[in-house]
């Protein structure tokens, strides 16, 4: 018996059709996350707050569901994933492997496919502060207003960076300044000052593709990479065909970055 973790919105739908493979696994697999049913209800919903975390997510239920005992599923800790090195095994084997434990906070398990109809238990409510945020173990700990940690919309989100300013917080520089420090850099141009610049052209929605694109054949593989990370989300045309020249990049970190951004868009 495992336990899903999803918004009360989502429960008309998964009584009808089940619980769709909306989860990405390590290697781009797409399923659905779950945890195994423990004796202690804290870790068994251990994920719930962290989950909830993420804007829109209203209320959650817990869904329980029952898998055969030799249905393949993944089964590691959830920096396992970013490793591809979650073990592939029976899914009784991933609950006996869970169970044997002293902490399994932070395991995971991932089913490679659809959870059907027939599959499901029960769904029942549960309590909105089981389980850790952020991290097992986070509690005493400053968070990280940073860009990269922040969570569009998340509860008491503004409150915490007027408490917890961070040094890079405020409007980021103007396009103009940006060009200006590449130019500056010059050719091929200084590494630092490059992925500092496309560090902050990476928080835009649309961006001066035409003027980076040079950037794409910098000798340095980080700046690279980080060109790829910096255009990603950017609405400016020309995005997709600058992504497949860096896909058949010499660096490994390049072409897997590609992917990764790939994969989630």
């Amino acid at each position: 018996m495992f336990v899903h973790l999803t918004a009360a919105g989502n429960v008309r739908s998964i009584r009808r059709s089940g619980i769709r493979a909306a989860g990405y696994g390590q290697g781009g697999a797409r399923g659905v996350y779950c945890f195994p049913v423990l004796p202690s209800y804290t870790l068994t919903h251990q994920w719930l707050r962290e989950l909830a975390r993420f804007g829109g997510q209203g209320r959650m239920v817990a869904v329980h569901v029952r898998l055969d005992d030799d249905q393949d599923v993944l089964v590691g800790r959830y920096s396992d994933r970013r490793r591809d090195a979650q073990a592939a095994v029976p899914a009784a084997e991933a609950v006996r492997r869970i169970a044997a434990l002293d902490d399994p906070r932070g395991w995971e398990v991932f089913v490679p496919r659809a959870i059907r109809p027939r599959e499901l238990h029960r769904i029942r409510a549960v309590p909105q502060v089981a389980g850790w945020r952020y991290k097992p173990d986070a509690h005493g700990t400053r968070p990280c207003t940073c860009f990269g940690c922040q969570v569009r919309g998340e509860y008491g989100g503004r409150r915490l960076r007027e408490r917890l300013p961070h040094p890079l917080d405020g409007p980021p520089p103007p396009p103009r300044m940006l060009l200006a420090r590449i130019a500056a850099a010059g050719d091929p141009g200084d590494p630092a000052v490059l992925r500092e610049a496309l560090d902050w052209f990476g928080r835009r929605r649309r961006g001066p593709l035409a003027e980076l694109t040079r950037l794409a054949a910098h000798p340095d593989p980080g700046v690279r990479e980080d060109l790829v990370w910096a255009v990603a989300g950017w609405s400016t045309p020309g995005v997709a065909g600058l992504l497949d020249e860096l896909a058949d990049d010499p660096d490994q970190d390049v072409r897997e970055a590609v992917e990764a951004v790939r994969e989630t868009s």
